[in-house]
């Protein structure tokens, strides 16, 4: 990511491998990328898998849903944020920030969801927020 916005989204750096990724934010779609080879996934996407070293990738329309696997709030600063560590149903675990929650009721193993904010340049960038307590 480079710089800010008015509005302190940061504006990210696209590249030719990331531009579908930024493209679909956009639509409000979370894509991660597919390894034909290996039958992984991962992310940050990238043509090339991280795990054998294939070319042979697709993206993955992925649901954004997942798990808390670690975070850190940070207090000494303002405002306030919390990056969280998501590991995602789909497999990856990828870093992030949470946002619209108390930051006291955090829980590693909470569940999450995906949520844009939009640049005001294009793309939206992805974060995290708290999953609605099952009924």
């Amino acid at each position: 990511m480079s710089d800010t916005t008015r509005q302190g989204v940061p504006v990210p750096s696209i590249n030719p491998e990331s531009k579908p990724f930024w493209e679909a934010t956009t639509e409000g779609k979370f894509l991660i990328k597919h390894c034909n080879t290996c039958a992984e996934n991962h992310f940050y996407p990238r043509s090339k898998c991280p795990f054998c070293h294939s070319l042979d990738t697709v993206w993955l329309s992925c649901s954004g849903e997942g798990v808390i696997y670690s975070f850190s709030v940070m207090r000494r600063v303002e405002p306030n944020y919390a990056l969280v560590y998501v590991t995602l149903d789909e497999g990856p675990t990828i870093i992030s920030n949470l946002i619209d929650c108390d930051f006291d009721r955090l829980a590693i193993g909470g569940r999450v969801h995906v949520t844009f904010r939009d640049t005001g340049e294009g793309p939206q960038v992805p974060y995290f927020t708290p999953a609605a307590a099952p009924r």
